[in-house]
């Protein structure tokens, strides 16, 4: 879905009078993944309006990789009819809603102040100069003059935007209670790149998205490899999270599968080196639940050989693969309207996926979660001390104790 931004990226680089950016490269430095909304059968609510008209949303995003130039990705990937962005602009985020006075910036689209979006279809910005620091957050806002259905978003955002009625992309501060913890419509960040800069993806579900952690934090393991990474010098790399909760690997519902979405999740952002792979116990959690109740409940042979398949298309494109261990799920959501996600012959399949990302050879590393959050005193359970809640998802605690056991020597090349 990104060859037409790809297209634009073009352009943008021309257009803009940004020669000297282009010639230097672009890397994603922030990404979220485009999810469909789903309908009205499943569950889960909606975190967010259905459609937004004359109204603007200000988006916080915290980077990885600083630079001197920004650029961002829009998607209507999911969209069924064209959709216009009246205005965008992009500055360094102060606190809450508001800007940092005198950063802000207006972003066009190959020279156009607005631009329509065809349906299906991603557009890139031109490029701006604007100075962000590694591990800064910047503000995109987005003004959209017409009826617009909120049809591409990415659900489990973890850090508020703010819609506010009318065009106020340039105010520095916006008043408002009308909030979201999802993304809408932003599915990228790029800035001009070092000539050495790599990028990391982490390719994984909500555990990678970050469920459990605390909102406007930035506490998902991936933030943490990212803060890890700054402070260790070195190769400038991005760490780019394209988690997605609820995703699988060899069914949609919350998201395309992961065979389906590899090459937007991870081929679409360029320099990428590495992906760091945790997927499966949807897979497994899923069937004979409300979930997904009439799913036929895959064997651990049926997701490894979903992982192989990853694993093949990754080094087909020179790109190292690092799969990480199912965590424990042991009485995940019990009590609860997802009573059944979890059983013992369930867990059984964990094990055995688990056993291969081990022994099975098939990945170039191997990072080890479910042994850093296992309380080693009830083996198939989370720690108390890491768990949300839920006997699934890690807390700040739990993240911070997954981002901490990843050797950095792991993610270099031999």
């Amino acid at each position: 879905m990104r060859k037409f931004a790809l297209a634009l990226a073009l352009a943008a680089g021309i257009s803009s009078g940004g020669s000297t950016a282009f010639a230097q490269g672009w890397i994603d430095t922030w990404a979220a993944a485009p999810q469909p909304v789903w309908g009205p059968d499943f569950l889960a609510p909606l975190g967010y309006p259905r459609n937004l008209w004359d109204q603007t949303v200000r988006q916080v995003a915290r980077v990885s990789l600083g630079g001197t130039q920004v650029r961002i990705t829009l998607s209507n990937e999911y969209g069924d009819q064209p959709m216009v962005v009246g205005e965008a602009r992009v500055a360094l985020h102060d606190e809450g809603a508001g800007i940092q006075d005198g950063s802000d910036r207006k972003l066009t689209f190959s020279g156009q102040d607005s631009i329509t979006i065809p349906a299906g279809a991603a557009v890139v910005s031109d490029a701006v100069d604007l100075d962000v620091p590694a591990l800064g957050s910047v503000a995109v806002s987005l003004y959209f003059p017409d009826v617009t259905p909120t049809s591409t978003v990415h659900s489990d955002g973890r850090q508020t935007a703010y819609i506010v009625a009318g065009n106020k992309t340039a105010d520095v501060e916006i008043e408002t209670d009308n909030t979201t913890l999802s993304r809408l419509f932003l599915s990228a960040i790029a800035v001009d790149a070092p000539e050495n800069a790599r990028a990391i993806v982490t390719f994984g579900d909500s555990i990678t998205d970050g469920d459990g952690s605390t909102a406007d934090a930035n506490t998902r393991w991936p933030d943490i490899l990212a803060e890890r990474l700054q402070e260790a010098g070195g190769v400038p790399t991005a760490v780019l999270n394209e988690g997605i909760s609820g995703q699988r690997v060899l069914a949609d519902r919350m998201g395309a599968n992961a065979l389906a979405r590899f090459e937007e999740a991870v081929l679409s952002h360029p320099k990428v080196e590495t992906v760091i792979f945790m997927m499966g116990i949807n897979d497994i959690g899923w069937p004979d639940s409300v979930l997904d109740p009439k799913a036929v409940a895959p064997e651990a042979e049926d997701i490894i050989a979903g992982y192989k398949q990853i694993i093949a298309r990754a080094h087909d494109h020179g790109i190292r693969i690092i799969g990480a261990t199912l965590t424990p799920f042991d009485n995940a959501f019990a009590g609860g309207p997802l009573e059944g996600f979890y059983n013992p012959d369930k867990e059984t399949v964990r094990l055995a996926v688990n056993d291969w990302i081990r022994t099975g050879g098939g990945f170039d590393a191997v990072i080890d979660f479910d042994e850093v959050v296992q309380d080693t005193a009830n083996p198939g359970k989370v720690l108390p001390a890491f768990d949300k809640g839920d006997n699934l998802h890690p807390n700040d605690a739990g993240y911070r104790a997954m981002a901490q056991a990843i050797e950095l020597d792991l993610l270099d090349r031999d």
